[in-house]
């Protein structure tokens, strides 16, 4: 048999370009990958001529040649093979720069995928990072400012805003509405503008996210700069802001069930989806204002809740929160009046704002119950009830007396068409003052020590359109009433709320119209987001009782406007385990 010709074989190895790995003791090594190719002689000799010198340390050359192929390349040949390896060079080039393309598109789609479909109306102050349950599964955007320790998944959250405010009357409340103290317009404060610049809305905290035997549980924390300072010069050298405790809980869900303790935005604030304490899932309007608007029912405070969910659609609640007997004259609302000889209860065993924190008697925890249906993205339900019980002590006579209030609250947000959805908030009760960003006393006292709950009511109403995906407008009224309790003391004066010559602040009625925009220059999932907003807000108040000679009401016209930038990520991704 004919033996067959030997093929020439070029041999070499490429250690240098090996991809690294560990090997024993930690070392990193490169794998040097040997490539055997068949050339000819000719062939072999101009790829050595064309390697660059810094794989000459790299390369190995094994070559079995016969010796009637040690001929010499000539030019033409060299020449057509140099024009090769530039062609091949310029569509290596190409494919780089259409991959980079196809890189910047799916960036692109996937910040648009975001927002695209129906628009979210969450409100501007949510931290937009989590979901009222945690996914278990599915894509999820990770936020690059994410901690992972073990099973577990930490997030900042919160924003940085600039804040500027204007009113027309100098009501003297900082950035924030004091709704039950607008100036008169023949009052000096009336006759006098204000202008705020305010950093202290921003927002700061952070989510743990974590699994464990097929219960999930999320703690959440943020806080803002709107504390009381303790210093008088806060405006003169140094805009040393208070850092102010907002919330700080955790829960645990398991199945149909989840528990929740700590401090959190109250059950009887109205949700915009199921019955959860985190802030995208809540309504408090979209306003700058950072007391919100007028009649909305809110508080945040200690408690454990229940949450039972029978079905996707449908949400039971039952919490107990920290109480407070509340004697009125927080936000510029107004004090009751006591009767003679009774004055030492307001301020020691009714809280009339000036009262040392947490010192107040209370006979039990605020009992809140509510139900909650949402029958899709675009509609939610609900309706809330709650109890509260006051106590006090007569020291002239040795008794104590007890009195009950109950409130009760319908609320619902609906997609009346494609990004425009109306939303209706309604709050009665007695006892409840409080709960209306105290603009109404809970109680007042009779003559004998003995308590009668204040009637009060607060309705929000209004529109909220995504016109955008990148601008939401709204539109917001807000209102409440509270209505006039009197007794007699034992000299047959009046005492209470609302009697004839009682003071300015006893509000009847507080009204409250406002609209505004959010406008979001840019969002990315990775960066976060940069928005502008503006408000409009016009404030009317009516007294019980009006001096004569005196306004019949007190007005204010204010402007909000506010940049804020948003920290990115979103909702970790923790399996169930």
């Amino acid at each position: 048999m004919a033996r067959a010709a030997r093929t020439p074989q070029l041999v070499f190895g490429l250690g240098a370009l090996g991809q690294g790995r560990r090997g024993a003791g930690g070392a990193v090594t490169n794998d040097v990958k040997l490539v055997t190719v068949q050339v000819t002689y000719t062939t072999a000799s101009l790829m050595l001529a064309l390697l660059p010198a810094s794989m000459g340390s790299a390369v190995a050359l094994r070559a079995e040649t016969p010796a009637s192929l040690a001929a010499a390349p000539d030019a033409a040949e060299i020449q057509r093979l140099r024009e090769l390896l530039v062609r091949q060079q310029e569509q290596i080039e190409a494919l780089r720069a259409a991959v980079t393309e196809q890189q910047k598109m799916l960036d692109r789609v996937a910040s648009v995928g975001e927002r695209s479909g129906a628009l979210a109306f969450a409100s501007p102050g949510a931290s937009r990072t989590g979901t009222e349950a945690l996914r278990e599964d599915g894509p999820a955007t990770e936020a690059p400012l994410q901690l992972r320790v073990g099973n577990a998944a930490i997030t900042p959250v919160g924003f940085i805003d600039a804040t500027a405010v204007w009113r027309d009357k100098n009501a003297g409340s900082g950035i924030g509405a004091e709704f039950g103290a607008i100036p008169f317009n023949n009052s000096e404060r009336g006759h006098l503008t204000e202008v705020r610049f305010s950093p202290q809305n921003s927002r700061l905290g952070f989510r743990v996210d974590a699994a464990w035997k097929g219960a999930r549980f999320l703690a959440y924390n943020e806080f803002d700069f709107l504390g009381a300072p303790a210093a008088n010069n806060i405006g003169i050298t140094n805009g040393a802001f208070v850092p102010r405790l907002r919330q700080f809980w955790v829960s645990a869900q398991k199945g149909s069930y989840e528990i929740q303790a700590g401090q959190s935005w109250s059950m009887m604030t109205p949700n915009r989806r199921g019955i959860s304490a985190l802030p995208e899932n809540l309504f408090y309007s979209q306003v700058v204002d950072v007391n919100y608007v007028a009649g909305l029912p809110w508080t945040r405070q200690a408690g454990v809740r229940f949450l039972y969910r029978p079905s996707t659609k449908t949400t039971l609640g039952l919490s107990l929160e920290e109480a407070n007997q509340y004697a009125g004259g927080s936000g510029g609302a107004g004090t009751i009046t006591p009767p003679a000889g009774l004055a030492s209860l307001v301020g020691g065993q009714l809280d009339d704002a000036s009262t040392p924190p947490m010192s107040t008697p209370n006979l039990h925890p605020d009992i809140i119950g509510k139900f909650a249906f949402d029958p899709g993205s675009r509609a939610h339900f609900e309706v809330a009830a709650g109890v509260r019980t006051f106590k006090v002590f007569n020291p002239l006579t040795n008794r104590s007396y007890i009195q009950a209030g109950v409130q009760a609250s319908i609320n619902a947000n609906f997609e009346i068409v494609r990004n425009v959805r109306l939303v209706t908030n309604n709050f009665l009760g007695s006892g409840g003052g409080r709960y209306l960003f105290g603009q109404a006393p809970d109680v007042i006292l009779r003559s004998d020590g003995s308590m009668s709950p204040v009637r009060a009511a607060g309705v929000v109403e209004g529109l909220e359109v995504g016109l955008t995906p990148a601008l939401q407008l709204y539109a917001y009224y807000g209102g409440v009433y509270i209505g006039r309790n009197v007794a007699l003391d034992a000299a047959g004066r009046p005492a209470g709320y609302g009697y004839s010559g009682s003071p300015d602040n006893h509000n009847r009625v507080l009204h409250e119209v406002t609209a505004g925009f959010t406008q979001t220059f840019w969002k990315d999932p990775r960066y976060g987001q940069l928005s502008f907003m503006a408000q409009y807000a016009y404030l009317l108040r009516n007294p019980w009782w009006i001096a004569p000679g005196a306004p019949k009401s007190a007005h204010n016209n204010a402007v909000f406007l506010n940049l804020r930038y948003a920290l990115p990520g979103s909702a970790p991704a923790v399996n169930a385990r």
